[in-house]
């Protein structure tokens, strides 16, 4: 059924549906240049939204409470291509609506820089202005600007009046740009404040009549690539991405730096968000899971000061749940092994980071993945990954230097080591 484009139908959209589920219905409200024409909206790029917190947190928000007259630029770099595109928006975790001054994108040059001649304005219903609700996903209309695979996308958002910021992604390993005013049409943004979270932009849908689905990673500080090098879409998700390209599939990084498998944290539980992050993606076709090291290791530490450390049973229990979600929606599930972490944050007052009862702990899970059945693949992340001089630890030469999380060589061999057969079987 085509739906009338007006702004206050997409708002009462999102305040109904899923992420996912907005994305499907809005690629029926379609504009007179396509009406008629066949379209095929797959994700090409995602930030899984997590909540703001306090100063209470043992880690700095990296965005400023509020934006007011000013404008934020972001660079996304797409897995596949496609003839348009839309722009999700979320304020999932706020109470109150963001008003929308005006988007523009174009494809993005160096640091702040767009490409002359792609800047395109972005609507909402054929309006410029837009309201995102509160608490809730926005879509844009189709912006026809083709992308190629692995190209980058420059989007700037004006927000014009008071907007507190409340929805985010904290390591966003892309810097962004702030500056005042409108400079959304700027080939430039002058006099910019940085940083490397993101905020309101959450995910880009293309329309790719070739695409054969998506692969969702969904994960910890590790996924989200925060041992990778900023600006260098290094993060091993990124590198799946380049090897999918030829197979006409997407990955979509749905990695929360602190996120754990049972409790809430730096972003809510994966329970909690694997309806959102992965089973209401358009296409998607398998999930790759490594998640569980931040159970193990924050209880005891200023992260988790008061948490004791979770039992073998509780964590199979919400693997078991996940896989169970995954396949009940008929989707591949890959399950990863945690990775080494002997050393990591040591003579920081996250010390208590490694103990032995928590080694301990981990080698049983990974155990249990290798060995469980509960997921269709295993990807072992732990054996490749290892020093074998010292297994406990990663090997120094795909170590960050934390001692937990891989650079940019080790996000390359764990992209490497992922066997594509098993994602995309027919």
């Amino acid at each position: 059924m085509t739906l009338p484009i007006h702004r206050t139908t997409v708002a009462l959209l999102a305040t109904r549906l899923t992420l996912g589920a907005l994305a499907l219905a809005a690629s029926s409200m379609v504009s007179p240049a396509i009406a008629g024409e066949k379209q095929d909206w797959v994700g090409t790029w995602t930030a899984s939204p997590q909540p703001t917190w306090g100063t209470d947190f043992a880690l700095p928000v990296k965005m400023m409470p509020k934006l007011e007259n000013q404008t934020i630029r972001q660079t996304v770099r797409t897995s596949v291509g496609g003839r348009r595109f839309r722009i999700v928006l979320s304020n999932e975790y706020s109470k109150v609506p963001i008003q929308i001054g005006e988007i523009r994108a174009a494809r993005a040059g160096e640091d702040s820089k767009i490409t002359a001649g792609t800047d395109r304005a972005v609507t909402f219903g054929g309006q410029a202005k837009a309201t995102v609700p509160a608490g809730a996903p926005l879509v844009s209309d189709p912006v026809e600007l083709p992308l190629d695979a692995l190209s980058r996308l420059s989007i700037s958002v004006y927000l014009p009046q008071p907007t507190p910021i409340s929805t985010f992604h904290w390591d966003g390993k892309q810097t962004a740009y702030i500056g005042d005013g409108n400079q959304t049409a700027s080939e430039t943004i002058a006099t910019a404040q940085t940083t490397d979270a993101r905020t309101l932009v959450s995910e880009i849908l293309v329309d790719a009549p070739a695409n054969d689905g998506a692969v969702i990673a969904i994960g910890d500080s590790i996924t989200d690539g925060n041992g990778a090098t900023l600006d260098a879409d290094n993060r091993w998700p990124d590198v799946l991405a380049e090897r999918l390209v030829s197979k006409h599939v997407s990955v979509l990084n749905a990695g929360i730096s602190g996120a754990r498998l049972l409790d809430d944290a730096m972003g809510v539980k994966a329970s909690a968000r694997f309806d959102r992050d992965v089973l209401a993606q358009p296409g998607v076709k398998a999930v790759i899971l490594l998640i569980g090291i931040n159970d193990i290791s924050w209880p005891g530490t200023p992260f988790a000061p008061e948490k004791s450390l979770p039992s073998l049973a509780a964590l199979t229990t919400g693997y078991l749940q996940l896989a169970a979600q995954a396949h009940a929606h008929n989707l591949i599930i890959v399950g990863g092994t945690l990775t080494p972490f002997e050393g990591a944050l040591s003579g920081t007052p996250l010390d208590a980071y490694y103990t032995p009862e928590k080694e301990a702990l981990r080698q049983k899970v990974n155990n249990w993945i290798r060995t469980s059945g509960a997921f269709d693949a295993v990807v072992d992340f732990d054996l490749l990954l290892r020093d074998p001089v010292h297994p406990t630890r990663l090997l120094p030469e795909f170590d960050s230097g934390d001692h937990l999380h891989p650079g940019d060589k080790g996000n390359r061999a764990m992209a490497a080591a992922i066997d594509l057969g098993q994602l995309i079987k027919n």
